[in-house]
């Protein structure tokens, strides 16, 4: 899921945006937005733990996974208990109104009725929406394997170098080097030299391969040593570009 969905600030400010919106709508529809705050947020939790829920078990758990009938029962059992439990905090607030003589809060039901629907159909395009997001991820996630897997089923890198077409085998590449318009790939035994771009390279080489700066990819085999602004890759120390850097980091903790 993308970064922005999982930030925690996020949900809270969306979730606030929520309450004050409909506390807005509904207290000028009602008439008293004391009322409208009231019930809102008396109906809300009921509102999140349903959405939460639904979106980060059942969907991931059950309907991505394609067990439809357990993801419909599943649904069916939750909403039903989300009613359930919507009916006894509005038993609640009626009951917490008359004991305390708040005579002037009193939208009728189907007012809050409507309130409860317009939650959950709030809910019901949040879910569509982060459900849309998590199929296009996966689906993303996906064509990433299946490009690896492309990849990888080659164990050589094919450059035209001094006009003919070279392979060099992956486990002997220990960096390449861009240089002006060349680049230089760095083996266990020789260098060659080739008019290859290295965005390019990036581009086809496994993941066993990381760009770490503008000019260098490394075999992340072949690291020695790793500090803050520099890695030691076999005898040879290259430097981690300041913008490379959290990618890099996140990178080798990944290869670890």
């Amino acid at each position: 899921m993308n970064k922005k969905a999982e930030n925690p600030s996020y949900h809270i400010a969306y979730w606030i945006f929520v309450l004050l919106v409909l506390t807005l709508v509904f207290g000028f529809s009602w008439g008293h937005r004391t009322a409208a705050f009231f019930f809102v947020s008396m109906l809300l939790p009921i509102v999140l733990g349903t959405s939460y829920f639904f979106n980060y078990v059942l969907v991931p758990r059950y309907f991505l996974t394609k067990k439809y009938w357990k993801f419909a029962l599943y649904t069916f059992c939750l909403a039903i208990t989300s009613v359930y439990l919507e009916m006894m905090v509005l038993l609640f607030s009626y009951v917490y109104m008359v004991k305390f003589s708040y005579d002037s809060l009193n939208p009728n039901a189907t007012q809050i009725l409507l309130l409860a629907a317009v939650l959950y159909l709030l809910v019901l395009i949040g879910s569509f929406l982060l459900m849309m997001n998590q199929i296009t991820e996966n689906q993303q996630m996906i064509r990433q394997l299946l490009d690896e897997k492309e990849k990888t089923k080659k164990s050589f890198l094919e450059i035209m170098s001094n006009r003919k077409l070279t392979k060099i085998p992956f486990e002997d590449i220990v960096y390449i080097e861009s240089i002006s318009d060349y680049i230089k790939v760095i083996t266990i035994n020789e260098e060659v030299v080739s008019k290859e771009k290295i965005s390019r390279l990036a581009e086809v080489l496994p993941n066993v391969f990381l760009r770490i700066h503008r000019s260098f990819i490394i075999n992340t085999n072949r690291i020695k040593e790793v500090s803050f602004d520099e890695l030691l890759v076999d005898d040879i120390r290259l430097n981690i570009g300041r913008s490379y850097r959290k990618v890099v980091k996140e990178a080798l903790k990944s290869h670890a």
